[in-house]
């Protein structure tokens, strides 16, 4: 059988007219057509009136914090399961991340442990600027408690929705419930645009300031005048062509990530196997479906199992409050996503995945805990 890929990007589209008209134009850059109706496909789809599209989701992040007044010593609270480029913007701003663990419901971060970060921070005289929860793997994290405590204490919230495009709390996206939103279309997201990302505002002139900034900080003067520091994150008309596209795809990707999660349940929840539970107000955008096992340290064991079936699987994120790039900032947590790395893993998830796919990766699970079974008995 065919390697089966994690999140392996399908296109269905031709859109060699629109590349052939974008050239005869001269619009490759980051000016053109095809750039502003892609912007106006996400303003139509989320409802929110101020978007810009950037190089990566990465690049919309680091001018989200930009535009929340992170600077130089200021300290951002940060999701610890996720991955780094969750955390790396704060360190190019030179602040300080502040790691906060996660809950068991969502997998997101836990409020209980925010609150106690940002009270504990306080207590210590740190400048806490901004907190930036994520919706890991698809899955929202506890928004309505997390606005209010980031309110209550006075700092901004930067959602990190980059896996999370078409997720919803009580029917709002995520991405435009904390005060600044961030998507990805890296090539292994629900859509792609073979690199970009958004950036989601509730005002026009953070908009105009952040586009300002990833042009390189051009003043307006007839020479290159430049007065603050700036970025090359300019995003292509040549993107945003597929972009315009997937975008019109973009509920038939979403139903059909869904249905692959509804697949691998109906094979392994009666087997032990826990997945990342959606309720009644949080729906997720399954980006990716992740597991966790009955029993402890199995993860590895599985995933190397499944390679050799040619199936690609991919652990959990490890927390970033374990990396040994940022072991040394503080962590607020109970080792709640420390147990999701060490038993957890991502399934095969990608919108062409067929029934039959996802039959046989279940059936290469089973065959694992069976085997296991067996070993441990």
């Amino acid at each position: 059988m065919a390697r089966v890929k994690l999140s392996e990007p399908v296109f269905s589209e031709d859109i060699t007219d629109q590349v052939r008209e974008a050239l005869s134009r001269r619009e490759v850059g980051y000016q053109g057509s095809y750039v502003y109706s892609f912007i106006a496909k996400l303003q139509g789809y989320t409802g929110c009136d101020h978007i810009g599209v950037y190089s990566s989701g990465t690049a919309a992040l680091h001018l989200a914090l930009r535009m929340a007044g992170v600077q130089p010593g200021d300290e951002v609270l940060c999701q610890s399961l996720t991955f780094s480029a969750s955390a790396n913007p704060i360190k190019y701003l030179g602040a300080t991340p502040v790691f906060v663990g996660s809950e068991r419901e969502t997998w997101n971060m836990s409020p209980k442990h925010l609150e106690a970060a940002l009270e504990d921070r306080k207590s210590k005289g740190g400048r806490v600027r901004a907190v930036i929860p994520v919706h890991v793997f698809g899955m929202p994290a506890n928004m309505k408690a997390i606005m209010e405590i980031a309110n209550y204490y006075g700092v901004a919230v930067v959602e990190d929705a980059a896996e999370a495009l078409g997720a919803s709390v009580d029917g709002q996206f995520c991405g435009t419930i904390g005060d600044y939103g961030v998507y990805s279309f890296n090539a292994n997201k629900i859509i792609t645009t073979g690199g970009g990302g958004a950036l989601l505002t509730k005002s026009e002139e953070k908009i105009h300031e952040a586009n300002f900034l990833a042009l390189q900080a051009k003043d307006p003067a007839p020479h290159y005048e430049h007065s603050q520091l700036g970025y090359n994150y300019a995003f292509s008309n040549l993107n945003a062509i597929l972009g315009c596209s997937q975008m019109d795809q973009l509920q038939e990707k979403l139903d059909q990530r869904r249905r692959v999660f509804e697949w691998y349940s109906s094979f392994l929840s009666e087997r032990g196997v826990a997945f990342q539970e959606s309720n009644h107000n949080l729906t997720s955008s399954r980006w990716l479906t992740a597991i966790t096992l009955p029993c402890a340290g199995q993860a590895e064991q599985l995933r190397e199992f499944l390679e050799s079936k040619n199936i690609e699987s991919r652990p959990v994120w490890k927390p970033m409050h374990l990396q040994p790039f940022y072991r040394s900032c503080a962590y607020y947590g109970d080792g709640v996503e420390e147990q999701y790395f060490k038993n957890g893993l991502c399934l095969p998830s990608g919108n062409g995945l067929t029934y039959e796919d996802v039959a046989f990766v279940s059936s290469g699970i089973l065959e694992f805990l069976e085997k296991s079974s067996h070993h441990v008995s």
